[in-house]
Order: structure tokens, then sequence, then C-alpha cells
């Protein structure tokens, strides 16, 4: 299969010898191209029923890398489950014109903090208002920065429960297509985010034109229907709060320094169709994706918010009747399992011994 690292590995070195890259976009290359190779080290597992003898080389972990997404995903999803309630949850996408890129790109983590507090003070606002819905709201906001084609589009999805806690501290319940329309939320998010651009001395980067044009213009803001029910919200926030800009089954083909992958269209009805591109421009466009150092890309707000949160989730969970359990984390072998349907530990040579540690393998002398 053809995949991320492969590009990197076969066009990487040109396209640094040619670009400025950051210190955080070098170590995303660096990270994807050694992952589970010899250059990270390893270990030799052993099965003491028969002697079948396998090498496993360690995993890079960051968390742009395609290949190490899968099993963060699965641990934060089963870390997740515990925090939901028995209501019904929305999805609501803010995006921001592409007439800002610019300033993104050259003040990406001021940037994106400026996403997550317009949206939070946006949804906070409006839902504390009685006209809405008059309650404190608890959501997960993340962030996403690329588009189907790898394009820059830097937008927020939410996970909303639909209701919160009231001033007398009662569960308020939202039984419409969401609480409050969507207009609302696209102009409200709008002057919120333009003030605080001002705030930060930001909009003066700007030609004024561009400015002005950001004003009259409406924001994209949506609402995705309702979940039927609570179980299937983490796992849906799963395939969100983990995706990379592309993952590796997307891609279709490496030949002659030109990459070939499919994407969804949704200006055609969401169809998929096939884009290609030169190795060194897929790269680029990879590349504009990787987030500042330390950037908290998942944050949680309101009765979700950390501060407090244990004690506040239990009794958001008494008034919306949802049972109380033991948060519970899965072992590496338990994900496995539940990911793949089999165990890694038994041995696939007689079937009957269980692998167990040998030998450690370092990585190679300068590396």
């Amino acid at each position: 299969m053809p995949e991320v690292q492969e590009i990197f590995e076969n066009y990487g070195g040109e396209y640094c010898h040619s670009h400025t890259l950051s210190p955080e976009q070098g170590k995303v290359m660096r990270a994807i191209t050694d992952c589970r190779t010899t250059r990270l080290g390893g270990h030799i597992d052993v099965c003491p029923a028969c002697g079948y003898a396998r090498s496993s080389y360690n995993s890079c972990r960051n968390r742009h890398c395609p290949k190490c997404q899968a099993f963060a995903r699965e641990r934060w999803i089963g870390s997740q489950k515990y925090d939901l309630l028995d209501v019904a949850y929305f999805h609501v996408v803010f995006t921001v014109p592409a007439e800002l890129n610019s300033l993104f790109f050259c003040r990406d983590r001021v940037m994106y903090n400026l996403i997550f507090r317009a949206v939070a003070e946006t949804l906070s606002q409006l839902a504390s208002d009685r006209k809405y819905l008059g309650a404190r709201i608890g959501f997960t906001a993340v962030l996403h920065t690329w588009g189907q084609n790898l394009g820059f589009h830097p937008h927020l999805h939410c996970i909303v429960p639909a209701g919160g806690l009231s001033r007398v501290m009662q569960w308020r319940s939202s039984r419409k297509k969401f609480f409050i329309p969507v207009k609302v939320l696209s102009r409200k998010f709008r002057g919120k985010f333009l003030a605080l651009l001002r705030q930060a001395d930001l909009a003066g980067m700007l030609d004024q034109n561009v400015v002005d044009s950001c004003y009259r213009k409406e924001w994209v803001v949506y609402c995705k229907p309702p979940f039927k029910d609570a179980a299937c919200v983490v796992e849906y926030l799963g395939r969100y709060t983990h995706r990379i800009a592309i993952s590796n089954s997307r891609i279709l083909s490496i030949s002659d320094g030109r990459v070939s992958f499919k994407w969804r269209d949704y200006k055609d009805g969401g169809k998929w169709k096939i884009m290609t591109l030169s190795a060194q421009e897929f790269i680029r466009r990879f590349l504009l994706h990787v987030l500042p150092k330390g950037f908290m890309k998942i944050r949680h707000y309101g009765f979700l918010g950390n501060r407090d949160k244990n004690k506040r989730l239990k009794f958001c969970k008494l008034l919306t009747g949802t049972m109380i359990t033991e948060k519970s984390v899965l072992s590496a072998a338990d994900l496995f399992i539940k990911m793949f349907g089999h165990d890694p530990r038994l041995c696939p040579a007689c079937g009957q011994g269980r692998i167990e540690f040998y030998t450690n393998l370092p990585p190679p002398v300068g590396v």
C-alpha cells in the first residue's frame, strides 16, 4: 500500500533542499519517515512453545503520523465514553473565510486560539440566553485545518449535548433541530472573531478591503442532524479528533514523482474523485497542517471543562438519568483485539504459545 512515509522517503530530501521548513515541520517529516523502522529501534519477541521469533519496530507516536493515530484514537474513545450523557447530541461546524488564510500562515498559534475562543464564547453566550436555551452547556471542540484535497481550510467541529444546566441547577433540554438558529450563530461568531482579531492587533496586518469583506460576507456555520443515541457520539467524534490531513488508505499510487489520491468533492454532491499532484506539491500541502508545538487541538468547555469536571459531570448524569459507571482503560493488547479481531500475543506459527519479550533492538549508532 502506498503511504505518506514512502513519499517522504523518496521525495522529502529534494523538498527540504528547495524549501525552508519550520522546526516542527522538520520534526514531523523525520518522525513519519522513521516510524516503525530500524532507525527507531525495536524488540524481538519469541514464542516459548515453538521458538518462533519476530521483530517489531517502534512507532514515532507523532500526532501527524497516519500509522500512529489508530491506537491513539481508540484509546481516546475509550476514555471519553465515561463522559457521555444519555441525551441527544449535535454536531456543529464553524469555518472562517479564506481571506484570513495569510494570517494563519504567519501567526498560526494565535489564530488557532482565536477560533477556539470565538467559538466557545459564541456557543456559551447564546446558549445562556433565555431566548434560546437559558442554560450553561458543555461541549467538545476539535480543530481541523484541511479540506479533502489537502487545501488549507481551518474549521472547528463541536459536539454539543442537547441541553444544559439552568440557573437553578436543573437540566434544561432542547428538542429542536438545534437550539440556536444557524444564522444567529454565524453572525455572532463573525463578530466575536473579528473583534478578537482587533484586540490582538492582527487586523492591521490585512488590507482594509479584506477586513471589510470579512465583515460583509456570511460566515459558514452549519449543524448536522442530531445523533440518534449517545452510544454513537464518541465513535463518531473519534473520526474527527485524531484524523490527520490524509490517511494512507486514500493514497492510490506514487510514481514518476507524482502522487494520486482520492478525495470527496462536497461541491459536487460528495462524489469521490481522484487528484494527482507532484510529490513536491503533495508534501507542501501536507506540511501546511502541522500544528504548533504543544498546541491542544481538542478542548472541552462548560460543564465538560477540566476544572471540577468530575463533580459537575456526575451531577449532570444524575439530572439526565445517565448511568454512573467506573472509568476503565483498555490495555494495548485489548485495544488491538478490539480493532483487528485477534490477540497479538498469540503465536501465529503454532497457535498455542503466547509471544513473550526476548530482547531489545537498539537504533543504529549515530541515529
